[in-house]
């Protein structure tokens, strides 16, 4: 901040701008920034994949070396989180679909480790960009979990099985039916229909916008807390600010810990029971 004399609104815009490429017809010539919807959030799909790939390459590395007899403390974790999911499907999932487990999991281990960024030290991965690449103004949005097309583009990927299972489970006829028909019978239609369609809509906007407004508040409140070091501890002054931004930031670091798990576990959940509700056949 004081190096690039940012205020505290530009220092903030600065920190939730994303890294992104466009056409040159996407450029606002006013801003010189990227706008409209063909663009490309290059920070979000790095961090994104990055993570996933890091899952990956875990699990290999861990089958590789899997223990039957006494295995070692990180095959524990992995198992209890393996048990944890397993349960929860069971609990949420009637009958059994191959898929459903496998998908659980990804999710709740894809979600956790993004949300997980949202822990490391606001400045630092952006300092690091800048010095990388020799642009004091670069951008860089380390949190895919803040990015709106995220979190949309999971829940859209979710809903998208939950329309094939409905059709595949329920068949075309059935599948029309529960609009005709759900929730208030065969006198109500009219009413039906826009039930059902405000129900079936509700559920990828709900996964996605729950996500995106818990993380981009927790974002924004590292943020505040940062600018306690960076506008108040000047001086003498320093000697009382940077102990409560301390103090502050291990707090919140410490309960936001248990938010990203705890949005990692809801839209792991929420899904399992949407597609449950899927698979119903009445």
């Amino acid at each position: 901040m004081s190096a690039e004399k940012m205020g505290t609104v530009e220092y903030i815009q600065h920190h939730l701008t994303n890294n992104a490429v466009c056409s040159a017809d996407s450029i606002n010539a006013a801003t010189g920034k990227c706008e409209g919807f063909w663009v490309l959030n290059v920070d979000t799909i790095f961090f994104s994949v990055l993570l996933g790939a890091l899952i990956v390459y875990t699990a290999m590395r861990l089958r590789r070396k899997l223990e039957s007899g006494t295995p070692g403390g990180f095959q524990n974790f992995v198992e209890s989180i393996l048990d944890f999911v397993s349960t929860n499907v069971r609990d949420a999932f009637p009958g059994h679909n191959p898929l459903i487990a496998p998908l659980a999991l990804t999710i709740f281990l894809w979600v956790w480790l993004m949300n997980f960024m949202d822990l490391v030290p606001v400045d630092l991965l952006p300092y690091l960009f800048q010095l990388i690449t020799g642009d004091p103004h670069a951008y860089l949005k380390v949190v895919p979990t803040t990015d709106l097309n995220t979190t949309l583009g999971m829940a859209f990927t979710v809903f998208a099985l939950i329309l094939y299972y409905n059709i595949k489970v329920k068949g075309v006829v059935g599948f029309i039916k529960m609009f005709l028909f759900h929730p208030f019978g065969k006198f109500f239609i009219p009413v039906n229909i826009v039930m059902t369609f405000i129900e079936e809509v509700s559920k990828p906007l709900s996964l996605a916008l729950r996500l995106f407004g818990n993380m981009f508040a927790g974002e924004l409140v590292f943020l505040l807390i940062a600018l306690i070091g960076g506008t108040l501890a000047v001086g003498a002054a320093a000697l009382f600010w940077a102990p409560l931004q301390a103090l502050l930031d291990l707090g919140w670091l410490i309960f936001h810990l248990l938010v990203i798990t705890l949005q990692a576990f809801i839209f792991m959940v929420l899904t399992i029971v949407y597609l449950g509700m899927a698979h119903e056949e009445h």
